[in-house]
């Protein structure tokens, strides 16, 4: 079953420096039919402006992934890592019993990036930060494991969660065909472009929660990119 989430239908929120919209519900008065999908807990599609960012500040039990979708982000945190994070990488941190980290956008254009929170299999943990480049040529035409759960997703970044965050890159006309386990639910985000999932046509900034389906059958109307959470 396909649930269509439109642009249009998703809650937002505008701080000025941070223009975010929620995939997910994240607030009281959010759009009410936008639940977590399995361990899926929160989306946010967020557009910082120039010398904006989150100030120090706390998680705890979470795996948050940070796929950066144009411009440069800056990260910092209790651990001592301090990192650059370019258009096309992924930065993910395991909370584990506490972490606390500051963001900001690093570059001389709006900072857009996803931020996609996954709810551990087992609590507590020593926190982690990790962070790799991954070009897009690597996934014209197919879907590339970013990060996962799974030891068999070779080169991919680890979290500790039963999922896997994947990207994708199509021209006009290819197809990806990708097969969900039976038990699994997931959610994809078309990034930019237009495709169809299965039939059902989306556009640009669309998510579409995809559950009791093992077949997912991709079409894309014009060059397209792709993320999307299998989300155990």
């Amino acid at each position: 079953m396909l649930t269509h989430r439109r642009r249009e239908s998703l809650s937002n929120a505008d701080f000025g420096w941070l223009r975010a919209k929620h995939h997910i519900t994240v607030f009281d008065g959010g759009n009410p039919d936008h639940e977590p999908v399995g361990n899926l807990m929160v989306w946010n599609d967020d557009e910082i402006a120039v010398g904006g960012g989150f100030p120090f500040h706390g998680h705890q039990d979470m795996e948050i992934i940070t796929y950066v979708r144009q411009g440069v982000l800056g990260h910092r945190d209790t651990l001592g890592s301090d990192g650059l994070i370019h258009a096309g990488d992924v930065q993910v941190m395991s909370a584990g019993t506490g972490i606390r980290h500051a963001e900001f956008n690093k570059g001389d254009v709006p900072l857009k990036l996803y931020q996609i929170w996954l709810q551990p299999r087992t609590v507590g943990g020593a926190p982690q930060w990790n962070t790799r480049q991954f070009p897009k040529a690597d996934r014209s035409g197919r879907f590339v494991v970013l990060a996962s759960g799974f030891p068999d997703d070779e080169g991919a970044l680890p979290v500790r969660a039963d999922a896997r965050v994947l990207a994708a890159t199509l021209k006009a006309s290819e197809q990806i065909h990708h097969v969900l386990a039976p038990s699994h639910s997931a959610y994809l985000v078309v990034a930019s472009g237009r495709v169809a999932v299965n039939g059902e046509p989306m556009n640009a900034y669309d998510g579409v929660a995809i559950t009791h389906a093992t077949n997912v059958e991709i079409v894309a109307f014009e060059d397209s990119e792709l993320v999307m959470v299998d989300a155990g």
